[in-house]
């Protein structure tokens, strides 16, 4: 009769066996999960909370006249015109500023600058930046930009100051983007013959352009909602004319003049006239609100497409 050996199962230093901790970290995932799942859950809902409200509110107050009129002291008559362009050029202005600038410092961090404690620095400045409240940067503009400067409170300094709130933004995703390339690229790329710059702009650039995007629409959507900084470089609260047109009919063509105009932006307008005590006033907060809304979600979905059909032509 021949004995059969018996093995004991291997455990660890805790005395598990291998099936109770595959069971132990399926139960670690799954409560994971879950936990995602409900804060997932609950964000949305308090979104299509917001989204209803306003919805309810303002839905019917949104028509050609109220995106066509100035604000008045008159609910039934007040618009948002000089607001929504006011929000539209200051976001020009910043992305003009933010993007670049935040791309190449990114880039510099990443790929060319070297490895010491002058770097690490900057590094843990760079994200500690992203986390500073907006009203720091409204003051540091007002003294710098407004009082130091003698720049004064225009679009100018309004694009310049959120670009800054935005600009560790882009750095930190478009350091992100980069690291996430397979080294293997780079190093095709030399075996090619391909000097430091060509790998960067030809190989590395294309590769992470959807989470350099990603990272730079998140920021502008983040600028486009503040208030704070705008209102400490001193934003007016009523405006009741539009600054000159970016485009002229006579050479040469471009006009810079609207830089140094005086401006409003939508959260200010809502914020004008939400402090009211007049219904119709928030009644129209409330449309204004939805519109803003609207504006940053086209934002984030413009930039979900841009993002698929970029990788889309990289494969």
């Amino acid at each position: 009769m021949s004995e059969q050996a018996i093995v004991a199962p291997e455990t660890d230093v805790r005395g598990l066996t291998d099936d109770e901790i595959v069971r132990k970290a399926h139960r670690s995932e799954s409560r994971f999960a879950l936990i995602g799942l409900s804060v997932l859950v609950v964000t949305m809902i308090v979104l299509m909370a917001l989204i209803v409200d306003f919805t309810v509110d303002g839905l019917g107050r949104i028509d050609g006249n109220f995106l066509t009129s100035f604000p008045s002291r008159r609910p039934a008559e007040a618009g948002i015109l000089s607001a929504w362009v006011g929000t539209s050029l200051v976001m020009l202005v910043t992305a003009a500023l933010a993007v670049p600038l935040g791309v190449g410092a990114g880039l510099y961090l990443e790929e060319y600058a070297r490895k010491n404690w002058i770097t690490d620095l900057i590094e843990i400045n760079v994200t500690n930046l992203a986390g500073v409240p907006s009203i720091i940067y409204g003051l540091l503009a007002l003294g710098l930009f407004v009082q130091t400067f003698k720049l004064g409170q225009t679009i100018f300094v309004a694009g310049l100051t959120l670009a800054l709130l935005i600009l560790p933004i882009i750095i930190v995703a478009t350091r992100e983007a980069v690291r996430s390339i397979p080294l293997e690229i780079r190093e095709a790329a030399y075996g090619l013959g391909a000097d430091k710059w060509q790998t960067v702009s030809g190989y590395i650039l294309p590769a992470a352009r959807p989470g350099i995007l990603t990272g730079a629409i998140v920021g502008m959507s983040r600028a486009i909602g503040e208030t704070a900084p705008i209102i400490t470089i001193g934003a007016l609260t009523f405006i009741a004319f539009l600054p000159p047109a970016p485009v002229q009919t006579t050479f040469p063509f471009v006009n810079a003049d609207w830089l140094n105009s005086p401006f409003t932006v939508l959260p200010i307008q809502m914020f004008n006239w939400i402090s009211r005590p007049q219904a119709g006033f928030h009644v129209n907060a409330a449309a204004t609100g939805l519109i803003l809304l609207a504006m940053t979600l086209l934002m984030n979905g413009l930039a979900i497409w841009l993002r698929y059909k970029i990788r889309r032509g990289i494969r």
